[in-house]
Parts: C-alpha cells; sequence; structure tokens
C-alpha cells in the first residue's frame, strides 16, 4: 500500500502544471494525499486532486487576502485611537506606517490607544511601529494604552522601548564657542602630550638603571625598519636639497660677488640646521606614523589590554624599543643627510668655475666640532620627539574604522610641528649659550 501511494504521488506530481508545482509540497502534504487515500486504484484519480489542488490555491489567496495589514486613525475630542489589523510583517509595514506615524505626530491629543485585537501576526518591523508610537506619547508627555495585544507582544514592546529618551542633537556652536572648543581641545591635547613626555622619560631611567629588561631585539628590529629602511629616502632628499639650495643662493651672491661664500653657507646651513631637520621631518612621516599604526592597531584589537592583563606596562613593552631606536638611528642619518646635502653643493660650484678642492677648504673653514656637536644633539632631541609623539598616539587611539587613520594623521602633524617648535626653542637656547 506504502509503494502504491508513493507511485500514485508521483503521478499527481506529474500531472500538476507547472505554475502549481511551486506549491506542490504544500498541496501534497494537505489535500493531495487525503485525495490520493480516497482515490487510489480509480481511474479517475487526477481530476479530483487536480480540482482539490486548485480549492487549496484559492483557499491559500484568500488567507493571504484576509492577513492584509490595516490601519485606521481616528480623533474625538482629546484622544486619538489607533486601530491595527492584520500581518504587521516587514512586508505590510511601509503602508500601514504612513497611514499611522504622520497623523498621530502631527496631531494634539491627550491620550492615545492603540486597538490591536486583529493582528494576527507580529515581527520586528510592527514592533517598531508600536515603540514608535510609545515613544511619540512619551515625547509629548501623553499615556499610551495598548488594548487585545497578546502578553507576548506586550513583553517584547516593553523591552524594545528604551527607559530614556535619546538625547536631541547638540546645536551648532557658533564663531566663538568653536574657536574656545578649539582652544580647549589644543591646550587638553598639549598637557596629554607633556604628561606623556614625562612618563617617557621616567620609562627611560628604568631603561638605563635596567638595562638587561629592555627588549634589545625590538630595538634593533625597529632600528632596520626606522633607520636602515629609510636611508636611501634620506640621502635623495639630502643631496637634492644641497643642489638646490646652492642654486638658489649663487644668482644673488654673483650680483656682489660672493659665490666664494657658497661653500661657508652650505656649511653651516646643512650641519646645524638642514640636515638634522630634514632628517627628522622625513622620519616624523615615515617611521612617527608608523609607530602610531602599529601601536593604535594593537589598541583596536584590544592587544593593549591584553598586556595590561598580564601585568606587561605598554610604556616598557612597546614605546622604550621604538623611541630607543629612534634616538639611535636618527644622529646617523642626519650625518648622511648633511654629508650628501654638502654633496649636493659641488655641482654649482663647478658650474661657477671654482674647484672641488676650494669648495671642501671652504667647508672645512666653516664648521667646526661645536657645530657638528649642535646638529647631533638636535637630531637626537628631535628623534625623542619623533617618537613620543608617535608612540602616545597610538596609545591614544578611539575605536571604529577610521581611528587608526586618524591617529596616524595625527601622529604626523603634530610631529612636524613640535619638532619646528623645538627647533627654534634649540636656537635660541644656542644663541645664548654662544654656540
Amino acid at each position: 500500500m506504502m509503494y502504491f501511494r508513493r507511485e500514485e504521488d508521483t503521478r499527481a506530481r506529474r500531472a500538476l502544471p507547472d505554475a502549481d508545482r511551486l506549491n506542490d509540497s504544500v498541496t501534497l502534504r494537505g489535500v493531495g494525499l487525503e485525495a490520493i487515500e480516497r482515490t487510489a486504484g480509480t481511474a479517475e484519480y487526477s481530476r479530483p486532486l487536480s480540482e482539490a489542488h486548485v480549492q487549496l490555491a484559492g483557499a491559500n489567496s484568500s488567507e493571504k487576502e484576509a492577513s492584509g495589514a490595516s490601519a485606521t486613525v481616528t480623533s474625538q475630542g482629546g484622544s486619538t485611537h489607533v486601530v491595527l489589523s492584520g500581518r504587521l510583517d516587514a512586508d505590510s509595514i511601509a503602508p500601514i506606517w504612513e497611514r499611522v506615524v504622520p497623523p498621530v505626530r502631527g496631531s494634539d491629543f491627550s491620550t492615545l490607544t492603540v486597538d490591536g485585537k486583529g493582528v494576527s501576526y507580529c515581527d520586528g518591523a510592527g514592533i517598531g511601529l508600536l515603540m514608535e508610537l510609545a515613544l511619540m506619547c512619551r515625547a509629548k508627555k501623553v499615556p499610551i494604552a495598548f488594548e487585545g495585544l497578546s502578553e507576548d507582544l506586550r513583553t517584547l514592546i516593553e523591552k524594545a522601548t528604551p527607559a530614556e529618551l535619546p538625547a536631541p542633537a547638540a546645536a551648532k556652536p557658533d564663531v566663538v564657542s568653536s574657536i574656545g572648543l578649539s582652544a580647549s581641545s589644543v591646550l587638553n591635547d598639549l598637557y596629554e602630550l607633556i604628561s606623556f613626555l614625562g612618563d617617557s622619560i621616567m620609562a627611560f631611567g628604568w631603561a638605563i638603571t635596567h638595562p638587561t629588561k629592555v627588549r634589545w631585539p625590538d630595538v634593533l628590529l625597529v632600528c632596520e625598519r626606522a633607520g636602515v629602511n629609510a636611508l636611501p629616502v634620506v640621502m635623495l632628499l639630502g643631496f637634492l636639497m644641497g643642489l638646490i639650495i646652492a642654486f638658489q643662493t649663487a644668482t644673488p651672491l654673483q650680483e656682489y660677488g660672493a659665490v666664494s661664500q657658497i661653500p661657508v653657507l652650505m656649511g653651516l646651513a646643512m650641519v646645524r640646521e638642514l640636515g638634522p631637520l630634514t632628517t627628522a621631518i622625513i622620519l616624523a612621516g615615515r617611521s612617527g606614523s608608523a609607530f602610531a599604526a602599529e601601536i593604535g592597531t594593537m589598541k583596536v584589537t584590544q592587544e593593549l589590554d591584553a598586556l595590561n592583563t598580564f601585568g606587561v606596562r605598554p610604556m616598557r613593552f612597546l614605546v622604550v624599543p621604538r623611541v630607543l631606536a629612534a634616538m639611535i638611528m636618527t644622529p646617523l642619518l642626519a650625518n648622511f643627510c648633511t654629508l650628501m646635502g654638502l654633496l649636493g653643493g659641488i655641482p654649482t660650484m663647478l658650474s661657477f668655475g671654482y674647484t672641488l678642492q676650494f669648495y671642501i677648504e671652504g667647508v672645512r673653514s666653516a664648521v667646526g666640532p661645536e657645530d657638528l656637536l649642535q646638529g647631533l644633539l638636535k637630531a637626537v632631541i628631535f628623534a625623542f620627539v619623533i617618537g613620543a609623539v608617535g608612540c602616545q598616539r597610538g596609545l591614544k587611539t578611539g575605536s571604529g574604522p577610521g581611528a587608526v587613520g586618524r591617529s596616524t594623521t595625527s601622529a604626523v602633524v603634530a610631529g612636524i610641528v613640535l619638532i619646528v617648535v623645538v627647533d627654534g626653542l634649540l636656537g635660541v637656547v644656542f644663541f645664548y649659550m654662544r654656540l
């Protein structure tokens, strides 16, 4: 008997039209099997089954039409009455929302009643509609009453409705307020940076007193990435800087017959100022941003939280190796930049008929040991500022997909600005120290 039913079931599926086969699983499980049992073994099997299928399809269509959502809004006196019926789901909620929410929002009422006796189904979209009505009543400080809703639906609405209304959007500040907020932000940022520099100095004191606890393999790795890999671009920019400065100063000096002073100008400018400053700016854009991106990524991925959980201080574990590597490599890179800058002045001197020996002797007579030490001291201080600012911006990284990018940009901008500020302060100090 079971085999016969399977065979008749297959015949019934083949007899159905293509459009009806979409619902044949429901049909054959429902009315179809009953029709098979009633007409098994008869020659008129296919006709009753087709009629049963047509009747079922009609019943489904009637059921869908009957379950369509509808809503009415009526106002009488100071009360508004909303009647909902049918299925409140994602497919039907859009027209219902337009039919209910705007009239309720625009009307002035003292009470709102929502009648949901006719609601046959409600999913998240329907709950959103009911929650919107509840929030509007809360904003207007009027009571709302839900009638005819099941207990489960009432519980969902209570859980979905927030305990407090969201805070209104802040008004756009005026010009004076914007200036004050910007100044306050700059001062807070400066305070945090100075505090971090103090923590960095304390961490370096720890590193000096406990040299065996410093992660020297990480220091060497950062020296390679921040120093050795940056050597080509530093040498190239140093050479171009010297070539441009020598060429731009040669023409006005020629008018006064002072082209012979170009070696003096190049020696003092490159050794004292441009060599360390150019190197520091390059490292601020290259290494400072890398420090901020690395530590910022660790902050976003909660690796810093893991270090704190294990009792490892990020200042000693991450900041000290990077800043120490920057302070080791920046003076070396500054020397290469200075040397390439001095070499860049040679083509200009040769083009004006001066010999290479004249240029070298002029540089040697102009530059003394104090000038070289002044440039190296600047390079070390610039390196400390670059490393500290990059690490501080990384540790300060917030959450979100753009947080690391903002930290990187801030590290580069703040690093370059502080380098120029520190360079000016050192120039004043060296002037009064007669160096």
